[in-house]
């Protein structure tokens, strides 16, 4: 078991269109939180979208943060 922390952020907010990724407001963005893994992530994840399915431009998204703290993965900043 490794206790390797591979961290992942989960926020969401009401898309301008479907089109793009670009936020109609940006004050308004839902910050789920911060997991130590992507299997709690993606559970945060699924939980947030099946609440707001029925608003379409709402939209969730998964943020590898490890891979923007570690880009090269060597463990060292």
């Amino acid at each position: 078991m490794s206790d390797q922390q591979l961290l992942h952020l989960v926020f969401g907010g009401e898309l301008d269109n479907l089109e793009e990724v670009k936020f109609r407001d940006l004050d308004k963005l839902d910050i789920v939180g911060v997991y130590p893994n992507y299997a709690a992530a993606e559970k945060a994840w699924r939980a947030k979208a099946q609440q707001t399915v029925d608003n379409a431009h709402m939209r969730y998204f998964i943020v590898h943060m490890h891979k923007l703290l570690d880009p090269d993965g060597d463990g060292k900043f």
